[in-house]
């Protein structure tokens, strides 16, 4: 799939070598040459997909390992894929295996996986594996205007609102989720649905009081739904 914006999408790369040591075979590794994304002929197709960084990436690995299961049996009994997380490398691992029916269930699985690292629920992750035309988008605050400090802070209170009851709106009414990650957003949804989502959270972070935001909203959710 084409790159959208940090949600970019992982291409095939050609995967894993053998090698002999001391009599017994390696570990099969999952790293591919930057340049080329080629090793040797004949190899699996992997993708790695990297661990969040800070505390907060920090965090959701450790949920990631208490949540293996709910990750592992979509990967491998359902889409047929190995999985495994590289200790070394911090990176979840994909790889093709003999039983995989579509070489397209690898991306497929990819955005799973980096859907739950960047902080949605597992379930809706999920939708990923069953819908064929969701994507995730992510983008920061300082995509969309230059703030910091108590700027920044204030900015990130309007997009969650009181209880989280603006973002819940936004999710609702755009039928998307929304992660707010400190300065990254991410979001989950269908092509038409995220750019909707997109510009309420964009006009939120540049000063747009709620009320007016969910004015707009509502009207253009409207309009969609009478065309569809």
């Amino acid at each position: 799939m084409e790159q959208r914006h940090q949600g970019r999408r992982i291409e095939p790369r050609e995967g894993p070598k053998r090698g002999a040591s001391g009599g017994g075979q390696q570990d099969v590794e999952m790293q591919v040459d930057e340049a080329t994304g080629i090793e040797g002929p004949g190899a699996g197709i992997c993708a790695s997909i990297g661990a969040a960084q800070g505390e907060a990436g920090q965090e959701r690995a450790a949920q990631g390992v208490r949540a293996a299961t709910q990750i592992f049996t979509p990967v491998v009994e359902h889409m047929k894929l190995q999985i495994r997380f590289n200790m070394k490398a911090r990176q979840v691992e994909l790889r093709v295996g003999p039983e995989t029916p579509d070489i397209a269930n690898l991306q497929r699985g990819a955005d799973f996986v980096r859907a739950f690292l960047c902080g949605f629920e597992v379930d809706d992750a999920l939708a990923l594996l069953r819908l064929e035309d969701l994507f995730v988008e992510s983008f920061e605050i300082k995509d969309v205007k230059t703030l910091r400090g108590d700027h920044q802070s204030r900015a990130i209170g309007r997009l969650a609102g009181k209880g989280g009851r603006t973002k819940f709106t936004i999710e609702n009414v755009t039928k998307t989720r929304i992660v707010l990650a400190d300065s990254k957003i991410h979001i989950l949804g269908s092509y038409q649905n995220i750019q909707l989502a997109r510009r309420a959270v964009c006009n939120l972070i540049l000063g747009s009081p709620p009320s007016k935001v969910y004015s707009n909203l509502r009207s253009v959710a409207s309009r969609l739904s009478e065309r569809m």
